[in-house]
């Protein structure tokens, strides 16, 4: 990995650091802002599941911060012990932002599914990366000719082409889930106004997290693209 490539992961770790730093901020802010309704993460989610008719995904704790997540192959919402337990406006945002997964995936959204086939795919394109980076940094290619740098250049590029194609796809089927959260609690009344625009700002603040990831992935895919382009000129 030359110079330039290290400055671009180095500028978007350090991004990626404040706007994650930014987010933790605004939850535990919101976090100590008791819901006027007090219901608990868990109790939010689960409603919200029942409203859309959803009977066949649980709704479990799981460790860690932030560690939030639909899993669409267990069918399960798993939600950190604060949120589970939580009882203010940063538990329902990301309650309802998880159970908007689960939403999608019950109507079949199709950026959501398109996301979902493209996990293996990224995975392999992350270990072959991995690989050439590596047998580059100790000369493989020199090596009786078994890859030149033209073609160790392709598939990096390749490579980045599917991390950018998914960090892409990533952001409408975070921003959806977030939009039908804030709706749901809005229409059913489990927040207030004040509580609203608590639940929204956290949830913007966590959808920056992927947008700075799109944005470091495309960079990265351009900066290769450069480099080939110039190898032949």
């Amino acid at each position: 990995m030359g110079f330039g490539a290290l400055f671009i992961t180095g500028f978007f770790m350090l991004v990626g650091w404040l706007v994650s730093s930014r987010l933790k901020n605004k939850f535990k802010k919101y976090s100590e802002i008791r819901l006027t309704k007090d219901l608990t993460g868990a109790e939010i989610a689960r409603l919200m599941l029942a409203d859309n008719g959803i009977n066949d995904v649980k709704v479990i704790s799981v460790e860690g911060q932030l560690t939030d997540h639909y899993n669409p192959a267990d069918k399960t919402v798993n939600l950190s012990q604060d949120v589970f337990n939580g009882r203010n406006a940063a538990a329902t945002a990301v309650a309802a932002h998880e159970c908007g997964h689960a939403v999608q995936h019950a109507k079949a959204y199709s950026m959501l599914q398109f996301r979902s086939a493209m996990v293996p795919i990224q995975n392999v394109s992350a270990k072959i990366l991995n690989f050439i980076l590596i047998a580059m940094m100790f000369g493989a290619y020199a090596l009786g000719g078994i890859f030149s740098p033209d073609f160790a250049l392709m598939v990096i590029i390749a490579c980045y082409g599917v991390f950018a194609l998914f960090a892409l796809v990533t952001l409408p089927v975070e921003f959806d889930a977030s939009k039908r959260a804030l709706a749901w609690i809005e229409t059913r009344g489990i927040v207030t106004r004040q509580e609203h625009d608590m639940a929204k700002d956290a949830l913007n603040s966590a959808a920056m997290t992927y947008v700075v990831a799109a944005i470091g992935a495309i960079t990265m895919l351009l900066y290769y693209v450069m480099i080939f382009l110039g190898r032949r000129d």
